[in-house]
């Protein structure tokens, strides 16, 4: 997965945007203002930190050596996942994972507006 694959797959959920409140490098992908994917496109090797759920987050941290927990986050909630050292299919997986997650959490009036077309 490339880095620009990276960031069309992200900007493909309802409602998805990209920011830069940190740095003009990190892009920082959110659904209703709420993080959702971190990354930094050009980094070498090109890396994706998301949300997860605790359990399953430490069940991948297992199988993956490239799956660890998430750099300068929750390391209970958030994995970082070196693209292109796991399955381009996993990484969307994940990225889906993590924006459903994030998407369940918001408030029931935000969600109902996600759903209309």
């Amino acid at each position: 997965m490339t880095p620009q694959e990276l960031r069309s797959f992200c900007l493909e959920f309802n409602a998805a945007t990209e920011e830069f409140p940190f740095n003009p490098e990190v892009s920082v992908f959110k659904v209703c203002g709420k993080v959702f994917a971190l990354t930094h496109l050009d980094g070498d090797p090109l890396t994706v930190s998301l949300k997860c759920d605790p359990d399953e987050a430490v069940r991948l941290r297992a199988a993956h050596r490239a799956i660890v927990p998430g750099w300068h986050l929750n390391k209970r909630h958030w994995n970082t996942v070196t693209v292109g050292q796991v399955p381009d299919r996993l990484v969307r997986e994940l990225i889906e994972d993590s924006y459903d997650l994030v998407v369940a959490g918001l408030p029931k009036a935000e969600r109902l507006r996600l759903d209309r077309p």
